[in-house]
């Protein structure tokens, strides 16, 4: 099921899967240059499904427009936090809310946690540090948008991602799977990973 929402910066899509008897609600986002037919996304996406959650893939509408480049995060924050506030009004209304997306949409999702109310946030290989280029300064770590997450986090992480490799925390969960940032080396051990994290996960009020 598709659904279009408007947001303050365009138009959004949805694409929703239902759950017969769902326990709670999984709100993945896609990364900057990709959609949410990422293996990785879809590999997550059924693990969830798998687990009695229901599932809402969003696309932002820099996509939907048919932009590859995103917006400043502002623009993406406000147009998620928007189209998640829809989503618990209606389709995913009375259910737990977990969030979470791929690099650029898993930033989005620890940036807005707050907003959205979600109770956990699913990252798929989180861009911690992006690469040095040749001759310049390391360019900054992200770490702050991790730690700012007052709710459990899974972090699943290829184990040669050069965007390297965040560090747990105490409701910090890393996991280390093989492959690079596209994490499509081992999607086996990428949906086990997000089932059974999200199995365990309490989601108890």
């Amino acid at each position: 099921m598709a659904l279009r929402l408007e947001t303050p910066h365009g138009e959004a899509r949805v694409h929703l899967r239902a759950a017969e008897a769902p326990r709670a609600a999984l709100v993945l986002g896609h990364g900057a240059g990709g959609g949410v037919e990422a293996p990785d996304v879809v590999a997550a996406s059924d693990a969830a499904a798998a687990e009695g959650f229901a599932v809402a893939l969003v696309e932002q509408p820099y996509r939907v427009a048919g932009r590859r480049s995103p917006p400043a995060a502002s623009r993406l924050d406000g147009a998620w936090a928007a189209v998640v506030e829809a989503l618990v009004a209606g389709e995913l209304g009375g259910l737990p809310l977990v969030v979470g997306g791929r690099s650029l949409g898993a930033r989005v999702a620890c940036r807005t946690v707050e907003a959205t109310g979600a109770r956990a946030v699913v990252c798929l290989a989180f861009p911690l540090q992006p690469p040095a280029r040749r001759g310049s300064e390391p360019r900054p770590s992200r770490i702050g948008e991790l730690d700012a997450v007052g709710a459990p986090v899974l972090v699943v992480q290829g184990a040669r991602d050069p965007f390297g490799m965040p560090p747990g925390g105490p409701a910090r969960t890393v996991v280390e799977v093989p492959g690079d940032h596209g994490l499509k080396a081992d999607l086996d051990a990428v949906g086990a990973t997000v089932g059974e994290w999200l199995s365990e996960l309490r989601l108890d009020p």
